[in-house]
């Protein structure tokens, strides 16, 4: 007798919900480690039971997994530890269920090759007098199982990209149950998302994360993405942050960083003459940055940033008010009130938030 596979999107997610109604101890809660693996764009997660609820993340326990099996290290050293950095309330388990973002460390103490977080703080902690806030303007794309994307004819193309960009309507958008259940979800755990839309190619997505504070850009983000492929799990689907998933005259997917400090924010303290100083520091520092800008060190974003759709040369630096043709652009209303922020299109969808943030602020602000 032989036996039908059938994968997770099929199971009836009704059964599951009778077991999450099943009481919960009062003395126990689950704990799911989220962390990045050995490619720098994956995510893990392993959950543990805690028979006490923390008060703060530096009561969760440090852990430790196979790093053998997530590229992060040899089978006969394969222990890589997990330290809790980040806590949020989990959406799925609900109650007291905590999802909580690690660092990873080898077992000499040192952070494995993925872990970019703990240069971020360190350039964070010495950037902390000028306030740096960041927000994240996240894009992605839905694809079926059979990596096609989500909505679009098995056997050709949608039309045209131009009706599809912030759109409502069956037949312009697709996978709109996804984004709001991705949505929530953010906002139950605790993520600071300020929004979504619908992109320019169909069936791509965009959510911003922000403002926020320093280290917490990147926290915030890894999170939502880890939300993001939980979520695209429960209904059958998945989420690429591929920064150009399909090939030919269909826009790529970025992830926008908008930044400022506290000086630039003031017009007081001439915020719109700090900003063109940042500028000029970046329109020096382009390849560096490119290279920051994506986990394959620019490899990745020359597939995107080529001068067309909506994006700039990943060869040349350019800067202009309200053009999203160019690296930098400064928002029109920016430079009409003379202070606020500037938005760098350049970093691909895939990027490591903490690589991108780590590269504005040693630029812009530390001048390094």
């Amino acid at each position: 007798m032989s036996l039908q596979i059938r994968p997770a999107s099929l199971l009836d997610k009704s059964t599951l919900n009778h077991y999450y109604t099943l009481d919960q101890p009062d003395d126990i809660i689950q704990a799911m480690y989220v962390w990045i693996d050995g490619t720098g764009e994956g995510l893990r997660c392993k959950t543990k039971t805690l028979d006490f609820e923390p008060k703060s993340i530096s009561d969760y326990p440090i852990w430790n997994f196979d790093g053998s099996s997530t590229y992060q290290a040899e089978g006969s050293n394969s222990d890589v530890y997990l330290h809790p950095v980040a806590e949020f309330k989990d959406p799925f388990r609900r109650g007291k269920n905590k999802l909580i973002l690690c660092e990873t460390f080898k077992y000499n103490g040192q952070p494995t090759d993925t872990n970019k977080r703990r240069n971020c703080k360190q350039v964070m902690d010495r950037a902390s007098a000028s306030i740096p806030w960041f927000g994240i303007e996240q894009e992605y794309t839905l694809m079926d199982v059979d990596g096609h994307p989500f909505g679009w004819p098995k056997n050709g193309f949608p039309g045209p990209q131009g009706p599809y960009y912030c759109a409502v309507g069956t037949g312009k958008v697709h996978g709109r149950d996804i984004v709001e259940a991705h949505y929530r979800a953010c906002l139950y755990a605790g993520i600071k998302i300020a929004g979504t839309n619908a992109e320019v190619m169909p069936a791509q997505w965009e959510f911003q994360v922000g403002p926020c504070e320093g280290i917490e850009m990147g926290d915030h983000l890894w999170m939502s993405r880890f939300l993001l492929h939980r979520v695209t799990e429960d209904f059958g689907v998945c989420a690429t942050l591929d920064p150009k998933p399909m090939e030919g005259d269909w826009n790529g997917a970025g992830a926008h960083t908008n930044f400022s400090t506290l000086e630039m924010r003031s017009k007081e303290a001439g915020g719109i003459s700090v900003i063109e100083t940042a500028i000029d520091r970046l329109s020096r520092q382009h390849m560096r940055h490119i290279k920051a800008y994506d986990p394959n060190e620019g490899k990745d974003n020359e597939r995107r940033l080529t001068g067309a759709h909506e994006t700039s040369s990943i060869h040349d630096f350019s800067a202009g008010v309200a053009n999203r043709g160019a690296s930098i652009r400064i928002p029109r209303q920016v430079m009409a009130d003379g202070f606020g922020y500037f938005e760098d299109r350049r970093p691909s969808s895939n990027c490591d938030p903490y690589s991108v943030t780590e590269a504005l602020v040693r630029t812009c602000v530390l001048n390094e």
